[in-house]
């Protein structure tokens, strides 16, 4: 029966706690613009024209931001 890996052998993660937030930041604008656009409830209303497209486009390029955000800090190999 092969051991459990241990807590110690951990890799680090992918993205930064930042680039996290701003995850969970674009999936509630988007979240919210088709809400906001679903409430208002009319094919014309000023609303559901104007202001929810543009906060479901913010919030999709949010999202493109921070997968693409990648800290520049880097090990030297150098200095370890």
């Amino acid at each position: 029966m092969p051991k459990a890996k241990q807590a110690t052998d951990s890799k680090p993660m992918f993205f930064s706690a930042f680039n996290y937030r701003l995850i969970g930041l674009a999936v509630l604008l988007i979240v919210g613009g088709f809400t906001a656009m679903l409430m208002e409830n009319e094919v014309k209303g000023f609303i559901s024209l104007y202001v929810s497209p543009i906060v479901i486009m913010i919030g999709y390029v949010v999202v493109i931001f921070a997968i693409m955000k990648h800290d520049r800090v880097e090990e030297d190999p150098e200095n370890n």
